[in-house]
């Protein structure tokens, strides 16, 4: 997007996230589909995955400047509004200063991109997007996760930890 100037700031989020990756969805694959006619459908793929990951890290910071700290007691605040539509359920395992660890144990994206007929890209569309964004958050926080539904496992488990060396914003 170099000869556009960046978008304003995204609240789009009111939307539901799971509605709006859906609608997302819908624009992506035709286009997805159209690029790999052209180049190829590695080098399509890439580039797109590339896209969705740099929209993620600045939808990461443009929350950690919405809130007064971009700590993990915010992040985990912020997870609720994620959760519109019942979108996912979740079981929270820990949170404090260094450690918010969760497991999803229902996933209505994972749902709606099995419906759309692309599971495949569920994971690219939606998964990937989580270690972008908590980068963009705060970099010191560093994610793991193992499985997901999206992929086949019976539970997504979240790890969020703050990096023993490194603090968050105040």
């Amino acid at each position: 997007m170099e000869n556009y100037p960046s978008l304003p700031a995204d609240y789009m989020n009111a939307v539901g996230l799971l509605n709006r990756r859906e609608i997302e969805a819908r624009v992506i694959v035709p286009m997805l589909e159209a690029m790999s006619k052209e180049m190829g459908w590695e080098p399509a793929y890439d580039l797109v995955w590339r896209v969705i990951q740099d929209i993620a890290r600045r939808q990461g910071a443009q929350l950690a400047a919405s809130m007064e700290a971009n700590d993990l007691k915010h992040f985990a605040e912020a997870q609720e509004s994620w959760k519109k539509d019942n979108s996912i359920q979740t079981e929270i395992l820990d949170l404090n200063r260094r450690k918010f660890f969760f497991n999803v144990y229902r996933c209505r994206y994972a749902e709606m991109y099995q419906h759309l007929g692309i599971p495949e890209l569920g994971k690219m569309l939606s998964c990937d997007r989580d270690f972008a964004f908590i980068e963009g958050y705060n970099p010191h926080i560093l994610l793991c996760r193992t499985q997901t539904i999206m992929e086949g496992a019976s539970i997504c488990d979240f790890r969020y930890e703050l990096s023993a060396a490194k603090k968050a914003r105040r």
